[in-house]
């Protein structure tokens, strides 16, 4: 099995090229989507965040109130508290999905798509960890897809997906640069990946790279590799 990681910053367009692979036939599952599910409360990582952040994360049903969680982690500066209680369990959740797969298909393709691939790594050894799953989370992936666009574009596309008007625009023009702020450059993602593709918006030009990138992993996958511990 070929593990694949498939990253970009913000607005880069993770979610259109996973499609693209996924009909393409890899086993695909989003990073985000895993940290939903770990966030929901009776989770363990639901329990650490409201000790961390106190009740005013909860909402009035009982789940976190993402967006106030959200806010307090990038303007206030505690992301990466957030990030620690979370990416671990992620992690760990992206394992027993490969190794799901690899127990079912030893031939398949598995393509994680994360945002932070490079930046939790990099946080990790910030903080002074040497070892374990956030400092070492790059190589827990055989090949490394990254997407690139100049950051306007990224910032567009962020803004056109979560906002209508004048003033929530702006807004969201604002959050979009704080979050681009936190993420490595492309250049630096780029000059570690296997894998570069650019998307400047051109669907069939997008398309078409990623086909390519495809067949290079069609001919790279191999049965025999050993679940990483």
């Amino acid at each position: 099995m070929l593990r694949v990681g498939l990253t970009g910053g913000l607005g880069s367009g993770k979610s259109t090229v996973a499609a693209m692979l996924r009909e393409l036939g890899a086993q695909v599952i989003e990073a985000d989507e895993l940290g939903r599910a770990v966030m929901e409360p009776g989770h363990e990582v639901y329990d650490q965040i409201v000790h961390t952040f106190g009740p005013k994360v909860v909402a009035g049903n009982g789940r976190l109130d993402r967006a106030r969680l959200a806010k307090i982690a990038f303007q206030d500066g505690r992301l990466d508290e957030l990030n620690a209680i979370v990416h671990p369990a992620v992690i760990a959740a992206q394992k027993q999905w490969m190794d799901e797969l690899l127990a079912r298909d030893p031939s398949t393709i598995a393509v994680v798509e994360s945002a932070l691939i490079f930046e939790v790594e990099r946080d990790a050894r910030v903080r002074g960890e040497t070892e374990g799953v956030l400092s070492d989370w790059r190589n827990r992936f055989d090949r490394i897809i990254v997407l690139t666009a100049p950051d306007e574009v990224k910032v567009e596309r962020y803004v056109a997906r979560i906002a209508s008007d004048g003033p929530a625009r702006e807004s969201a023009a604002r959050d979009a640069r704080i979050r681009l702020a936190r993420q490595m450059p492309d250049a630096e993602k780029a000059a570690r990946a296997d894998f570069v593709v650019e998307n400047t918006g051109d669907l069939a030009g997008l398309r078409a790279q990623v086909e390519s990138v495809w067949q290079k992993l069609r001919a790279e996958s191999r049965p025999n590799i050993e679940p990483i511990p």
